[in-house]
């Protein structure tokens, strides 16, 4: 099992995926001790709509990713399907997307 995660942009009036990022669920330990959980499996959950809603809290989480990683790496999958140093370019991709896209509607499949 895993989770899609997709960016959707207006362009020329038309819906168009402009990210479309997929990473497995056992890293939603990992997401929630970052805090970033609930903007990223649960968007529509928590009232996230836009790219735009969720870069403070993927900036905070990935910031803390990369400053803790020993602390993260605890969290790591034991069958190795979700690991820490996947997660973290995972995240980043995902921060940079919200970035060069802020208006685009967050769409998930979990």
């Amino acid at each position: 099992m895993s989770l899609d995660f997709s960016l959707n942009s207006k362009q020329g009036g038309e819906e168009v995926e402009v990210l479309d990022k997929n990473i497995t669920h056992n890293l939603n330990t990992m997401a929630d001790k970052a805090g970033i959980y609930n903007c990223l499996w649960r968007p529509d959950e928590n009232n996230f709509k836009y790219a735009k809603d969720i870069i403070p809290i993927l900036e905070k989480g990935s910031q803390d990713l990369k400053n803790r990683p020993e602390y993260f790496k605890q969290f790591n999958a034991k069958n190795g399907w979700g690991l820490f140093k996947h997660f973290v370019s995972w995240v980043e991709e995902v921060l940079q997307g919200c970035k060069d896209y802020p208006d685009a509607e967050i769409w998930v499949s979990r």
